[in-house]
């Protein structure tokens, strides 16, 4: 197959995913240098609407819908994602198919004042734009505040920074990926903060009747990271995994296996269920799917069940 001539990637217009976009962008530019490689700059729902938490606007879809329109469009032919923001059941005429190497999936404590979630005083707001964080940090420590925060990472730690919060909690990956990892006082633990499914990978989608772009795109695709989120997000789309969830999944590789810890909460952190299983890399979706269903079976059933509940009302 001929290299491609023009290749052009659709991105929000965040600084993170500009980075992200610009990243695969010099990547397709190195392997494919005679190939002009521009980006589609576009502003999504999800960016737009920022007085409301994900839960209760739709979710991390709203991240996608209008570049997936670009794809359908032909004005793109690739859209790269941050990948806990990529809905795990994506549908045709779509496919993920490219997950590049894993950054830093844990999360990140950034404060100006405390170095720690456990230095924080009874009261202090922790600012988090996650379920899943809050209910971990509500199980761990209950005599916190934990307030919506929304926005660019930017906005976010303006808001901070003007004394809204006195810490919050970011994925530490965007954080690095702009130069700005000295915001962060310190890391958490997978073991105290699990983190999202794909969190720290990036993905690229495609239409799937694009053979072409999936045989250029596969030199960036990393093996092992792969079969960390094919677990990860089989946990997420076996429970219907979505931001009304405060769902965690975190696959590593030990050797030629999968180990995979997951976690589903109630928001408020009184109820958190675990589960942990191991298996062949080639097992990588099975491992998941086994994952979620000890965990159903554990009693996450019900808790699922309360939150659609809730989110029906």
């Amino acid at each position: 197959m001929s290299a491609p001539q023009r290749l052009v990637i659709a991105t929000r217009a965040s600084r993170l995913a500009l980075w992200q976009a610009e990243h695969v962008r010099d990547r397709l530019r190195t392997l494919y240098p005679d190939c002009s490689v521009e980006l589609l700059t576009l502003t999504t729902r999800g960016d737009q609407i920022l007085d409301r938490t994900l839960s209760k606007v739709g979710g991390k879809g709203l991240f996608v819908k209008e570049l997936e329109t670009a794809l359908l469009d032909g004005r793109a032919d690739l859209a790269v994602h941050s990948l806990k923001d990529v809905p795990v059941d994506l549908q045709a005429p779509f496919e993920l198919c490219a997950v590049l190497e894993r950054a830093d999936p844990r999360d990140a404590f950034v404060s100006n004042d405390y170095a720690t979630l456990a230095d924080l005083p009874a009261g202090a707001v922790v600012g988090t734009s996650s379920l899943r964080r809050e209910s971990q940090i509500r199980q761990r420590y209950p005599h916190l505040q934990v307030k919506p925060l929304r926005g660019n990472l930017d906005t976010r730690l303006g808001k901070l920074d003007q004394g809204d919060y006195a810490a919050i909690v970011l994925a530490a990956a965007g954080l690095q990926r702009l130069d700005l990892g000295h915001r962060i006082r310190s890391l958490l633990d997978p073991a105290d903060s699990l983190p999202a499914a794909g969190q720290g990978a990036l993905g690229i989608e495609i239409r799937d009747d694009r053979a072409d772009l999936r045989a250029w795109l596969s030199p960036l695709v990393c093996r092992r990271t792969t079969a960390c989120v094919l677990a990860e997000r089989a946990v997420s789309r076996t429970l219907g995994g979505s931001c009304q969830v405060p769902l965690a999944a975190y696959a590593v590789l030990d050797g030629d296996n999968v180990v995979l810890r997951a976690l589903v909460a109630s928001p408020d952190g009184k109820q958190v269920i675990q589960s942990e299983h191991t298996g062949p890399v080639a097992q990588a979706e099975q491992i998941g799917e086994a994952a979620a269903q000890a965990l159903l079976s554990k009693g996450a059933a019900a808790i699922l069940a309360a939150l659609q509940d809730t989110s029906a009302d």
